[in-house]
């Protein structure tokens, strides 16, 4: 993994990412209300013009999906069971190539792959472009070690989403699993580095090689994440945290359990 500089990494399609995002993902009923991606939209615009910036300057990650009116986006049938669609992974990944050759995009990368799934476009006939990244679940309860250390072999960026755990009122969340930033040894080390858990929490996976994208809707707790460069976590520190991976995920794993591409049901 090429290292950290002006807090970006360099992707292996030669462009650069920032390695601390803010995630936007939230429950429905915050999208039905003050969430509006329109409200967002206005929100962006507003920042950009105070920042000086335009949208260029930033760099979005986008997941595609193409919805017709009145269509949702995890469709369910009469038993309340998710409908899917099956689509060959490498078809679509050819499809991506195709919009990065036409300058739709400037990097094209995956979510939610496991290693089998990454050898399978990386030994695709004809590949043109490499993920840049595979952005999954990781945090100090499910560590992703195995995985991490695959992709960097590959030079592909693990980014990291429910880095501080996730809310357990989305429904593909397991309720009742226990909090990350409560954890006890996570707060004493966060005490003894006059930091939060969260900011320990985020520090850890920086050091590891991840870019981590970080999630709030309070404006101080997002403050707060985005302060995580003016302290070093020591190598006893990292293997104590190391040390409270449990392999426990927030995203359920039968969620998707029937899909024909299910990605967990391999170790990593």
């Amino acid at each position: 993994m090429r290292a950290m500089r002006h807090f970006s990494v360099k992707l292996n399609d030669g462009h650069s990412m920032p390695v601390l995002g803010f995630g936007t993902s939230a429950p429905a009923k915050l999208w039905g209300t003050f969430f509006r991606p329109e409200l967002v939209q206005t929100g962006l615009e507003v920042s950009l013009k105070k920042l000086q910036l335009s949208y260029v300057d930033l760099f979005l990650i986008h997941f595609p999906v193409a919805l017709k009116p009145g269509e949702e986006i995890l469709p369910k049938d009469t038993d309340g069971k998710l409908i899917f669609d099956a689509v060959d992974l490498c078809t679509t990944w050819e499809a991506l190539e195709k919009c990065k050759e036409a300058g739709l995009v400037k990097s094209i990368g995956v979510s939610n792959f496991n290693c089998k799934q990454l050898e399978m476009i990386l030994n695709k006939p004809g590949l043109k472009y490499k993920p840049v990244c595979n952005q999954v679940e990781c945090h100090l309860y499910f560590n992703q070690s195995k995985l991490l250390d695959f992709c960097k072999s590959k030079d592909i960026v693990l980014t990291a989403y429910g880095v501080l755990g996730s809310d357990p009122e989305k429904e593909w969340v397991t309720k009742n699993y226990p909090v990350i930033l409560e954890d006890p040894v996570l707060n004493v080390i966060a005490e003894k580095h006059q930091r939060t858990a969260a900011q320990v929490a985020l520090r850890y996976q920086l050091q590891r090689g991840l870019v981590v994208l970080a999630k709030s809707f309070t404006e101080k707790r997002i403050r707060e994440n985005f302060q995580v460069f003016d302290f070093q976590l020591t190598p006893e520190d990292m293997k104590t945290l190391d040390g409270l991976n449990r392999n426990l995920r927030y995203f359920k794993d039968t969620y998707f359990a029937d899909h024909p591409d299910y990605p967990f049901n391999d170790e990593y």
